[in-house]
């Protein structure tokens, strides 16, 4: 299916697939979202490009668990289903810091919680056996990609094996999985489901396999043991850091799981330059499917957005960016971007602001690293201190954002959150544009801390880069005579932190007049450094740390900074 033929909407109905002459799709993607026609929501961006290869795709968005008449609705498909729990991990969506249920969700028609189940990915999977039987079923998503080797799960606080015995999926893609989705579609088409081993060993992807399955030679990495690290949970650390490593080199990792073996095949290669472009080229809607009612939060926030890229070199270690986009830096072109913007103001709908321009992190289109990634040995390009061979670009970014402004029709261009401000300070010339031209009078950073110990165990700058920032955003923005803010989010209890690292964050933020409007209560994710830190009072080096551990504890921390009324989100 070329550009030009593909739908207004992917199909959601018998009837939407009827009108579009098909009698059969070839992938079914279920998801916990509602289906949003944007290139921000995962199953309309992966549905898209897989139409795009010629593979007929219909959404079953936020289908009945009970029972599996939704997910049955379009009929069996031809090569294999595709299950997601969402932008979020279904346990994040649904349960605040202090495990206490949220009654919003922005990824729903009206805002409303209740969507999606617990541990959704799971439930889909088993919705999806029951309704097809012998189907292949591909689990992705943030949901999945993390859970894919075994985990400290915060909301029942115990390790969980991988994903893939719990839902009894057949493969689950790890990272972004355009390049893994095509290619196991491409094996499907070639050779019967009933084979077990067609889908074995797709780069992204990690599957129950043998040792047979590792090609002989090649670089491997063995992760401890569900059972060793149910033992010992120290042994967490070094499976996080291990997992870490294998996605920098591109090795293969397997962990034993009751006898059983979970295989991750290397990562998968960054989309080029060209396939950026290519995929974020396609046809979007940019709206919600005409069939929903109610409005979907979500979508005010990133309507008019631009992603310029992927990926995130910081390697923050409460962040799961890094586990699943990668460190290496995927950016559209220039010209992809500028048609993207032409297209945005012909929209009768268009307001005239692009609202934000950017990825993990504002700063980094453009970026590379000139180094060997089999054999970088460091778990962030920019702390302690930035790696000689992380080139960033920055300056080539402040003339996008200018020639972008200078679309026809656009009024404003803005950068509204995630600019990793100790690259900023880099390049003089970019802070100044992004200060005096791209800051819509709020620009939102996250120094996280004030306490550079903690801040090191975070992989975050030293809090002087942030106050350095501070220092030019406040000179630039007087002198382009403008009132303009820094919005900080900050983080409490956070493995390693103290109430009396607490204290002086307070009184630093006392200092300058400052009253924190969001304080982030740490939330243990799986997969992450600071998860395994959490889970074993340790640093990465091995050191006991002090930990924040029962709600009391978190929520006595948080209270320095944010008064009893404000209940950690």
């Amino acid at each position: 299916m070329s550009r030009a033929s593909q739908p207004p909407f992917l199909p959601t109905t018998r009837s939407e697939m009827e009108r579009l002459g098909w009698r059969e799709l070839d992938v079914l993607l279920v998801t916990g979202d509602a289906y949003v026609d944007h290139p921000a929501f995962g199953a309309a961006l992966l549905g898209r490009w897989l139409a795009a290869h010629g593979l007929a795709v219909g959404i079953v968005a936020q289908p009945r668990w009970d029972e599996p008449g939704d997910v049955a609705r379009l009929g069996r498909p031809r090569l294999l289903a595709g299950v997601s729990a969402g932008a979020l991990d279904s346990m994040l969506a649904h349960y605040t810091a202090l495990r206490k249920k949220r009654s919003d969700d922005a990824y729903t028609p009206g805002g409303l919680a209740g969507a999606r189940p617990n541990r959704a990915a799971i439930v889909y999977a088993g919705l999806v056996k029951a309704a097809f039987p012998g189907l292949p079923v591909v689990l992705g998503g943030v949901e999945a990609s993390l859970r894919r080797a075994a985990h400290y799960d915060f909301w029942n606080d115990s390790l969980r094996r991988s994903i893939l015995l719990d839902s009894k999926a057949d493969l689950v893609v790890y990272g972004m999985g355009e390049r893994a989705a095509l290619e196991a579609c491409g094996r499907l088409r070639q050779a019967p489901a009933r084979d077990k081993g067609v889908l074995r060993g797709i780069p992204g992807t990690a599957f129950m396999g043998e040792a047979a399955d590792v090609p002989a030679g090649a670089p491997a990495v063995r992760l401890p043991s569900f059972e060793e690290i149910q033992a010992d949970p120290r042994k967490l650390m070094a499976a996080t850091l291990a997992l870490e490593a294998q996605m920098r080199s591109g090795a293969w990792a397997w962990q034993e799981h009751g006898g059983r073996r979970v295989v991750l095949a290397p990562p998968a290669e960054p989309l080029s330059t060209g396939e950026m472009d290519r995929l974020y080229g396609l046809p979007f809607a940019r709206a919600p499917h005409p069939g929903y009612a109610r409005p979907i939060p979500a979508v005010e926030m990133i309507r008019f957005s631009l992603t310029s890229h992927r990926g995130c070199a910081g390697g923050c270690s409460f962040c799961s960016l890094a586990l699943h986009q990668g460190r290496r830096i995927s950016s559209r072109s220039r010209s992809s971007l500028l048609e993207e913007a032409r297209l945005l103001a012909r929209r009768r709908d268009w307001d005239g602001a692009i609202t934000d321009v950017g990825g993990p992190s504002a700063n980094m289109w453009g970026a590379r690293c000139a180094a060997d990634p089999a054999r970088c040995r460091r778990g962030s390009c920019l702390t302690p201190s930035a790696c000689p061979d992380f080139q960033d670009g920055q300056q080539a970014l402040a003339g996008l954002l200018a020639a972008l402004k200078s679309v026809p029709g656009v009024r404003h261009v803005r950068v509204a959150s995630g600019v990793r401000h100790d690259l900023a300070l880099r390049s003089p010339g970019y802070l100044a544009a992004l200060v005096r031209e791209f800051t819509g009078g709020q620009l939102k950073l996250a120094p996280e801390h004030s306490r550079d110990r903690v801040l090191g165990l975070m992989r975050k700058p030293g809090f002087a880069a942030f106050e350095r920032f501070l220092t030019v955003f406040e000179a630039e923005s007087r002198s382009a005579g403008k009132q303009q803010f820094v919005v900080p989010y900050l983080m409490s209890a956070f493995p390693g932190c103290t109430d009396a690292d607490m204290r002086a964050l307070a009184c630093w933020l006392k200092a300058r007049g400052w009253k924190p409007r969001q304080v982030q209560c740490f939330v243990p994710t799986p997969g992450t450094v600071a998860t395994a830190m959490y889970h074993a009072g340790i640093d990465p080096e091995g050191r006991p740390i002090v930990v924040a551990r029962t709600d009391a504890e978190r929520l006595r921390q948080h209270r320095i900074l944010m008064p009893p009324a404000a209940a950690p989100r």
